[in-house]
């Protein structure tokens, strides 16, 4: 039998087209302006575009979806044959693309549920992915959206920026205003917390921020199964290193994930950053 919900995201979970064609999600695209030009948040995303931007001052500008591109997505999915549609998003401290899900929902042909992941890259996918696992199986969007709830709340993200200069020129610095000023030449290990990006801890070389973030993600896991993630920006040997650490020391892990983020969150946190998440397994 056929599921008969619908599972939409937006393109800040970077699942790849693979992930999102074998479970059948619906990516609807953020926009980025850079300097004269707005593209689409797809993956895989030309980085040395979003590098010269940055590089340059261009101006760099992120927007939501309009609603409009959502309703149109809930009327396809209405017109295919699904009864209701769960659509999960980004953190809404980070972005208001969840708020224009919810206004296309008020008019939508079939009953939408409105998820706000709390997060944004991996941590949005493992929920997303988990909640398209539970439509597959047949469950109603009651539970498909408390799945992706369930799973968003247990994972758990951390990353590093080369600089905090574009998370405060981006205006999603959050809790980590007490280290603006002179404290931007610091090697802050960051976290996901309460929607927001918050200061986990303050290191002074590079080298050592990248050793501890290996080191949160083991802790993290614990003896538990999981799926993990890794994700970076124009980073990818520090990523390969990190992935073979984190294989070589988590004897149940379950799926690895690795991929560069694409340009909306790469314009906040710009060039050399490099995250991980780290998510309770979930079965294929």
């Amino acid at each position: 039998m056929s599921p008969s919900v619908a599972v939409v995201t937006d393109s800040t979970a970077y699942l790849g087209a693979e992930a999102t064609g074998r479970w059948d999600v619906t990516v609807v695209p953020v926009q980025v302006v850079l300097g004269d030009g707005e593209v689409d948040d797809v993956t895989p995303f030309d980085a040395n575009l979003l590098a010269h931007a940055l590089k340059d001052r261009s101006p760099i500008v992120t927007s939501r979806p309009p609603p409009e591109r959502f309703a149109d997505v809930y009327r396809r999915a209405a017109a295919n044959g699904f009864s209701e549609v769960v659509s999960i998003h980004l953190s809404g401290a980070l972005s208001g693309t969840a708020d224009s899900a919810r206004l296309a929902a008020r008019d939508a042909p079939v009953p939408v549920e409105v998820v706000d992941s709390g997060s944004i890259a991996m941590g949005l996918g493992f929920a997303v992915l988990a909640a398209a696992r539970a439509a597959v199986a047949g469950a109603p969007a009651a539970e498909v959206a408390a799945v992706a709830r369930r799973r968003a709340a247990a994972t758990s993200t951390f990353f590093y920026v080369e600089t905090l200069d574009y998370l405060r020129h981006g205006g999603r610095i959050g809790r980590v205003t007490n280290l603006l000023g002179s404290a931007l030449s610091i090697k802050p290990l960051l976290r996901m917390a309460d929607g927001e990006i918050g200061v986990l801890e303050k290191v002074r070389t590079a080298s050592r921020a990248l050793s501890r973030l290996e080191d949160l993600a083991v802790e993290t896991a614990g003896d538990r199964p999981v799926d993990v993630a890794v994700q970076h920006l124009m980073a990818a040997e520090r990523a390969e290193a990190l992935t073979k650490g984190l294989t070589a020391r988590l004897p149940r892990l379950v799926r690895m994930w690795v991929a560069e983020i694409g340009p909306v969150l790469g314009a906040h946190v710009g060039p050399g950053m490099l995250g991980v998440t780290v998510a309770p397994a979930a079965v294929d």
